[in-house]
């Protein structure tokens, strides 16, 4: 399992490096300035943060129950960024229907934008992580 302080530091380097990526890209694909486009993705990357921290420790947890490893395969990390991004979508949609005045259909159509981006993302993000850090293994080695 990971510690509290590279769960701190994993969350925080996702956020950041993501919101860089994002904003810029949202705001010229969706035709918004990039102060809302901005203000939607901080407020949607600092519950992202909270959720991120919280989800990645489940989701250790029953991986590690049920398979005996926090290691992820392939498939592993598919599901495991599609679920995060359906946690995510559920709260998102709402403020960003209400914060840029748009309907929830228009809200749901650009969430599902940020949701495909932060997927491939996480995807890419995760997997370069954990090769630079590597989770120790039970005997102090690094897996």
């Amino acid at each position: 399992m990971r510690t509290t302080p590279d769960r701190i530091r994993h969350a925080l380097s996702f956020e950041i490096i993501g919101l860089a990526l994002i904003t810029p890209l949202a705001a010229f694909l969706f035709h918004m300035p990039m102060h809302s486009i901005g203000v939607v993705a901080l407020a949607g990357s600092l519950l992202a943060t909270g959720w991120n921290y919280l989800y990645n420790v489940l989701f250790d947890r029953v991986s590690l129950r049920l398979r005996g490893t926090v290691t992820k395969t392939v498939p592993l990390r598919v599901l495991h960024a599609v679920l995060f991004e359906l946690g995510l979508l559920l709260v998102l949609l709402p403020f960003i229907a209400w914060y840029l005045g748009i309907s929830i259909w228009q809200a749901l159509v650009m969430d599902i934008g940020f949701a495909l981006f932060y997927m491939g993302y996480a995807f890419v993000f995760n997997w370069a992580y954990d090769r630079m850090f590597p989770i120790p293994n039970p005997t102090g080695q690094r897996a």
